[in-house]
Parts: structure tokens; sequence; C-alpha cells
């Protein structure tokens, strides 16, 4: 709770007493660049209410959703809104206001009409219903969106990431299908002391100041409160500067690991949101979406979605949990809060939580929630335990349920089979989900520090405990970013995945709870930066090209070697170590000009390689002993 509340606020029989104010004059402004994928802002001058208020409380009781409606018709968008305290809330840290808001990042130019439905009863907001509270109900009006004038990375020069029944998402406006690579950790990111009411619960542990990141915030570059937040924003320059395109962070986790991030007025107020922190976190992720970095939101961790996990539960765990892991109003209003304040971001995934342990059941209501509130239906994805993905993902293939995605847990060097296994058996079910491999294991070291950051070696090496294997512990192996480049990076890639996150272990420097420079692996980013860039210069069609291992005879699907193909027409085979392989393109017509690509350093194609005939099995040989990329194009 913030603390002039705690000062001026009163309690009386478990009630604020807070002098009412007078309700707003009903006006709507509508704000914000008003061009085709910028956020929009629609802001209501409504009911006066208090965060504390119950009676009716302003984030249950009170129900405002918007239609917005493209002047021919098409599309329709049925956005919830929320309680906005004063409309400046990130700045003044305001509790009490007359401010209602609704988001819409629109697909096409011209006009657009509005029409707002505000009623009020008890739960109206997670349940529907209530009575229409006047003068507020029935407003309409409109307004015109140009074209956008972003170009880049921008995602507003591209549009909103759309699921669209592939194993890769789609900009809706560029029609450029898309592939992440990013930081999974620091997992409690926005466990930042320049938020708002942020403090961990843990004994000892202080809130992130990103300090390390300080230097990369740039003039024009947003803050609040006369220059907080530049330590965070500057850590997101850093990464869309280094060529990634997605982050990662949990935005509810009482009682885990942090326990440090909650969008609550305090820790287990779960019925009361933060408006100015909530405000704080927009201006971040808005931020993000103007750099190119995609959003993943984990909405829990494990230990408050019920921790079904087997691990013994805990008083706190069940205290923190939302409706002990079913879908009641706890849980409902906090979907419909991110929803309602994150949902109008262009690239975006809701996680049901890091390592997930709710039954099926459990999920299927969640996930079935999410897709009856979310009006831009974004990308809806999965994360477990390794030992729990052959229980919890199978029940949800195909039209069993609406998940369209898994967010992937495995040893490092599981990454190519564990990939290639979900693509293909939610491909045969006829709903091919989109297959990120986000959090490498082991657990103690995940994606190693470069080498000479912290004074280390770069080598990460687990002697595993006894009976760990199923955890994600690698036996007595040694590895380093070479390994993971190869195996995690492009195993994912190869395998048709949709792209990568790198989990910080815990044994290793800025790990995934106390990280706070991303520069702790900068080589690795310089990896993904190159692999994502060989996808994009060369137009490689991977949204249409499926894993064909058989081809260069890894029946096996191991790590030996990969090849992804369009058949006929494009290959690519990605040799680890170098060397020889055979490619068998007896099934073929036509001739294929070999050329290299270099996975460690990037650069253009080397184009000497020897063309290669249809209707037979032909050699290919690798550079050197290094990891290479051969990719065949029909001539």
């Amino acid at each position: 709770m913030k603390i002039h509340t705690l000062i001026s606020i009163l309690f009386a029989g478990g009630l604020p007493l807070i002098a009412a104010q007078p309700d707003g004059s009903g006006t709507i402004k509508v704000s914000g660049e008003l061009k085709q994928w910028h956020k929009v802002t629609l802001t209501l001058d409504g009911p006066y209410a208090h965060e504390l208020d119950k009676e009716p409380n302003p984030f249950t009781d009170n129900n405002l959703t918007v239609i917005f409606t493209h002047e021919s018709g098409v599309p329709t968008y049925t956005v919830p809104g929320y309680f906005a305290a004063d409309g400046e809330a990130g700045e003044s840290s305001a509790e009490s206001g007359t401010k209602w808001r609704a988001h819409l990042s629109p697909d096409k130019a011209g006009t657009w009409t509005y029409a707002v439905s505000f009623t009020r009863g008890k739960n109206a907001a997670i349940d529907g219903g209530g009575a229409a509270v006047k003068p507020f109900n029935g407003l309409n009006g409109s307004f015109k969106i140009t074209e956008t004038d972003k170009i880049g990375c921008d995602f507003r020069a591209h549009g909103r990431l759309q699921y669209v029944g592939k194993h890769h998402l789609q900009f809706a406006g560029s029609k450029q299908y898309f592939l992440k690579a990013g930081p999974d950790s620091p997992e409690n990111f926005l466990g930042y002391g320049d938020f708002d009411g942020t403090q961990s619960a843990k004994k000892g542990r202080k809130p992130k100041t990103w300090n390390d990141h300080v230097q990369d915030w740039r003039d024009g570059d947003p803050t609040w409160k006369d220059g907080k937040g530049k330590g965070m924003i500057g850590a997101l320059n850093y990464l869309a500067g280094k060529g990634c395109n997605a982050f990662s962070f949990i935005t509810y986790n009482a009682g885990g690991d942090g326990d440090d991030v909650w969008p609550f007025i305090e820790h287990n107020a779960k019925f009361h949101y933060d408006c100015s922190k909530l405000d704080q976190w927009g201006m971040v992720f808005d931020h993000a979406t103007n750099r190119g970095l995609y959003c993943h939101f984990k909405l829990q961790e494990t230990e408050n979605d019920d921790n079904r996990s087997g691990d013994k539960k805990k008083e706190e765990t069940i205290e923190t949990s939302l409706d002990g892991g079913k879908l009641g109003p706890e849980r409902k209003l906090y979907l419909r809060e991110m929803i309602s304040r994150f949902g109008h971001l262009l690239a975006l995934n809701w996680n049901l939580g890091e390592e997930n342990t709710q039954t099926t059941e459990e999920q299927q209501a969640m996930i079935d929630y999410i897709a009856k509130t979310d009006a831009y239906q974004h990308l809806r994805v999965l994360h477990t335990y390794p030992g729990q993905q052959n229980k919890l993902y199978p029940p949800l293939l195909g039209d069993k349920s609406k998940l369209t995605g898994l967010s992937l847990q495995q040893k490092w060097d599981r990454t190519h089979s564990e990939t290639l296994k979900w693509v293909k058996q939610s491909a045969e079910a006829k709903k091919p989900w989109v297959v990120a491999f986000d959090e490498q294991g082991p657990a103690s070291h995940g994606v190693p520090a470069d080498p000479g950051y912290d004074g280390r070696d770069g080598v990460a090496e687990e002697k595993n405990p006894e009976g760990k294997e199923s955890e994600g512990y690698v036996k007595a192996d040694a590895y380093t970013m070479h390994d993971i480049r190869k195996g995690t990076l492009w195993g994912n890639l190869m395998a048709g995945g949709a792209g990568v996150e790198y989990y910080f272990g815990y044994k290793q420097p800025e790990n995934d709870v106390g990280g706070e420079d991303y520069r702790s692996r900068d080589k690795s980013w310089d990896f993904c930066r190159i692999a994502l860039d060989f996808f994009r210069d060369n137009q490689i069609p991977f949204h249409e090209m499926t894993n064909a291992n058989e081809l260069i005879g890894n029946t096996k699907d191991d790590n030996s070697k990969f090849c992804l193909a369009k058949s006929g027409e494009i290959y690519l085979v990605y040799l680890p170590n170098g060397g020889e392989t055979e490619i068998d393109l007896s099934g073929v017509i036509g001739e294929f000009q070999l050329s290299w690509f270099n996975p460690r350093e990037g650069g253009s194609l080397d184009r000497s390689g020897k063309v290669l005939k249809g209707g037979s099995k032909s050699k290919i040989d690798a550079p050197d002993a290094q990891d290479w990329l051969g990719l065949l194009n029909q001539k």
C-alpha cells in the first residue's frame, strides 16, 4: 500500500473512510498519435472512485467496455476498459479520480467510431451484467486515423503480430513472419524500485535499480516522476540495439522466488489495483513496442498458481494463489486488468505462468477467459516443468483447447528434439502451435555469462545430483555459449521453432532473480542477431519450411546436424561441427546452388559452393570444423 494512503486513511468496519468526490462530466477525450497501429486512448470522465473503494469496488463492480469499429465495418473490437484514477497516475501517484480508459491499436486508416457501455453491479466487470450508469452508458463518437509513419524495427511499421494457424506469427500490416530472440531472465524484471509501491517481500532483498543500463537511456526516451525509469528504459534500448526483439517478465510472483512483483496496492490485496504502478509498467511496455521488442507476459509464477508441482505447500503460497488455481473472481479480475491495460500492445503473448502446474481443467478455463476477454486474440501459450510436459500438453492439442503455442523448458541440449516433437504433434492435431524455447537447463547455469564477465571463463559445469535428471540437470557436462548457439538457438530454428529466450542460471552472475545487466550475455546476443539477420536479409521463407533431418541422415533427430526445407525449392543444412554430410535430393528435379553462411560472425553468403543436381544424393563439405549453415537454392 502506498505510504500516504496508510497515513491519511482510517478504517471502520473494514471500509476506508474516504470522502466522496463529484463524478466526472461525462466528456470523452481520444488521445495519442491518431495513426494506424499506434496506441489510441479513449478517456472517459466518469464516476469518481478510489483504489480502496469496496462498495462499489471500481475494479470488480464497474464495467467499462468500448466497441471500436472501422468505417468499413471491419474490423470491430470489443475492448475492456479500466479505472485510471486521475488519468495521470504514473506521474502523480494518484489513487483516486474520475478517469476511465480503453486502448485501441487501429488496423486501418480512416474513420473509427466508438460506443461506450458502462454498467455497475456486483462483479459486473468480470462476469458481465449490472445496471447502466447514466450519463456515461451509451456515449458514442468518432475519430480519424491516418497512415503510420514508422519504419524499421518499430512494430508500428509492421502491425499486430497474429496467430495465423502456422508455427510462426505474422505481422498484420507488413505480412512478414516473425522469429524471436532475447532474454527470459531476470524473471522479476518488473521488481524495479522506480515503480510505485515496489519492494521485495523477502527479507534483505532490495528492488532492482537497473543502474548498469542508465548509460543506454537517450534524450527523448520516456521517464516518470522527475526522471525515474532511466535504467529500465536503457535496458530495453540496449537489447534493441543488440538486435534482440523479445524480452520476458512475470507480472505476479507474490510468494515466489523474487516475491517482488504484483499489480495490487499491496501484496495480497487482489481486488484493488495500483493505478500508478500499472501506468508506469505501461510506459515501459509501450517503449518496448516502439523499439521492436515483443512482450512475453508470464502471468504468474508456479508458487502462486497453487503450486501443484509436488512440492510441499506453504501457507504463504496458498495465500498468494489466485482462487486456489481456479478461475474465480480473483483470477478473472487479474486477467481482465492485464488485458485491458496492455492488450493494445502489438507484439505479445499471454503465458499462463512460469512452470505452470494447474490442472488441465483450470488451464482450459484460464485459456478460455483470456480468449473471451482479449479483443486482439494474442498468442496464448503454456510453460511447465520438463517432467510435466507429456502430461499437460497432449490434452490441449488441436481443437481440444484454444491454446496456440508453447513456451518450452528443457535441457539446452534437448532443444531441437523437444521443439520438433511439439511442432510435429501440433501439426498432426491440425492446429499448429507456435513453439518457442524459453528456458534452458540446467537451472544452475542456463545460458552462461560471456567469458571474462565477472572474472568467469564462460564454461558452465554442473555435477548432476543423483536422481535429478528430470529436472533439467546436465550430468557432469561442461558447455559454453557456443554450445548454446549450436544446440539451442539453431536447434530451435531448424526444428521449425519460433525462436528463443535465454534463461540465466542461479549459479551464474546476473542470474534469473538478481540480474540487472544484460551485457553479461553480450556475445550471445550477437549470435542471436546474426541468426535473425540471416533469415531476414536472405528472405528465407521459414514459415513455409519443415524439418527434414532425414534428408541428411539424421533419423534420430539428435544434435549431430539439422535440415530445414521447402522441398524442391530451398534447403538449409546446419552442421554444428562442420565436416561433410550427404543430402538426398533424389525426389526433386533441377539444380541447386550451394552457399555457406557463418553463424558465428554473420555477414554475406559465400556463394562459391558447388551446384548440386536433383534426382540423386550429393555430398557437401563445410569450410572448416566450426559450425556452418549451408543454403541450397534452386537455380
